[in-house]
């Protein structure tokens, strides 16, 4: 397949897109500074300003899926941002597949509350944003897909052992929510080429 990447170089792009090219796709990593890039066989950098709806849609149009790995962290207000970014992908990607990296604050705890509510103050305003962000996509006729991480997730092993849930959040025997940004590639590239949840949130964790 040929994907476009959209944010391949942060923490979880980055790790998308290696295991991508790995398992033999094609990608054309859309970012904001393509120098950051480092050049590698079947990968084609191109900059996107995830604004710009016009470039969205021709890069798009390319590429028989879209991932979506960026979040709302670079302004003051995360909220407006994610819901921004949210309206942009609905514009840019009428017809097309999406996949989308979301947050942990999109999914709820066993009450049915949301985890975005409890989260700590410090990352409150982000978490919020994302939920709000999969609400308005979800909302559209968007051919989406959303995968939300653990509640804790940063870079480690790639074990290809891990759990998939629903919208519920993925707690392990000591009530800890975690999984290594290499393993959540894996999830995400599997429901890639082999989609499972159509127009649904779902997660990945240990």
């Amino acid at each position: 397949m040929k994907l476009l990447i959209i944010g391949a170089t942060g923490m979880i792009g980055s790790r998308v897109t290696q295991e991508a090219l790995n398992r033999g796709h094609e990608v054309i990593a859309a970012v904001r500074n393509p120098a950051r890039v480092q050049e590698k066989d079947g990968l084609r950098t191109e900059e996107l300003d995830a604004a710009d709806t016009a470039r969205l849609a021709v890069l798009a149009a390319q590429a028989d899926v879209t991932i979506s790995a960026v979040s709302p962290r670079s302004t003051g207000d995360a909220i407006a941002e994610a819901n921004a970014y949210a309206d942009a992908l609905i514009a840019g990607l009428k017809g097309q597949r999406l996949v989308l990296v979301g947050g942990a604050g999109s999914l709820n705890l066993p009450d049915g509350s949301p985890v975005a509510d409890v989260v700590p103050e410090a990352y409150r305003a982000e978490a919020q944003g994302m939920r709000q962000a999969y609400e308005k996509i979800a909302g559209s006729d968007l051919d989406f897909t959303v995968l939300a991480p653990a509640g804790l997730i940063e870079p480690g092993e790639r074990t290809g052992t891990f759990r998939l849930g629903g919208r519920s959040f993925l707690t392990d025997a000591d009530g800890n929510s975690r999984i290594s940004a290499e393993d959540y590639a894996v999830a995400l590239m599997d429901e890639v080429e082999q989609p499972k949840h159509p127009r649904q949130i779902f997660t990945a964790a240990y």
